[in-house]
């Protein structure tokens, strides 16, 4: 049983600006420093602290029983994966567990991992085609545009990555699945929310502990699929 944590730092480490690094990278790598989460995935054996994330939402939400066949779109590094496959039972003789992510991935026991660029028109085909007529469960997102810089295009680019996962969700779901995926604040306002309420029984948003404060992102859990909205 994977347990959630609430990891905590005592130590503060300061980056100073080199001369090839510019003042953003040093942030980050500052940030990235002194972040616990990291310290502990590193120490528990998760590719990336996002893997808390996904372990604090399932400890309060139960997604991910043994026997659910989940779907993971955008799953580089392999975190949610590596969370999913122990929690549900996913065996590496056979997996029911797929990951999608156009960046290469090192395996997962338990998970079949394609390396793919999910908004390639063909790519859901070959991810329901992985699954081998097994009905899907739940299908999971942590879909980011790479940044710009700019917050409306992010803002954009991640809302159309959240577009694409839940039309996914909507063509593939099995009759009381669930969905979860990550969006920016206000990305799921007005028909995509509207969408979203007819498709599932409850809808709702929720923001784990291990998300930074800071951070925009929010994530959109539906539940109870029923049918989709077009």
């Amino acid at each position: 049983m994977v347990k959630s944590t609430n990891p905590r730092g005592d130590l503060h480490v300061k980056v100073k600006t080199a001369k090839k690094r510019t003042n953003a990278s040093a942030r980050w790598l500052e940030r990235q420093l002194n972040d616990p989460y990291v310290a502990e995935a590193k120490r528990q054996g998760w590719r990336s602290r996002a893997a808390f994330k996904l372990i604090e939402i399932d400890d309060k939400h139960k997604l991910l029983r043994r026997g659910t066949t989940v779907i993971d779109l955008g799953a580089a590094p392999g975190g949610w994966a590596q969370v999913a496959a122990k929690r549900v039972g996913s065996l590496e003789e056979d997996p029911i567990i797929v990951g999608i992510d156009k960046l290469p991935m090192d395996p997962i026991p338990g998970v079949i991992l394609l390396e793919e660029d999910f908004t390639d028109d063909d790519a859901p085909d070959k991810v329901m085609a992985a699954m081998k007529g097994r009905p899907v469960n739940l299908v999971l997102s942590d879909m980011a545009a790479e940044t710009t810089g700019h917050r409306k295009t992010d803002h954009l680019r991640t809302t159309y990555l959240f577009e694409l996962a839940a039309d996914f969700a909507y063509r593939n779901l099995a009759p009381g699945g669930a969905f979860l995926s990550k969006v920016f604040r206000g990305g799921t306002e007005g028909d995509a929310l509207r969408d979203l309420k007819a498709a599932f029984e409850t809808v709702q948003h929720v923001k784990p502990p291990a998300s930074r404060k800071e951070s925009p992102e929010l994530y959109v859990l539906a539940k109870g699929f029923k049918q989709s909205p077009y």
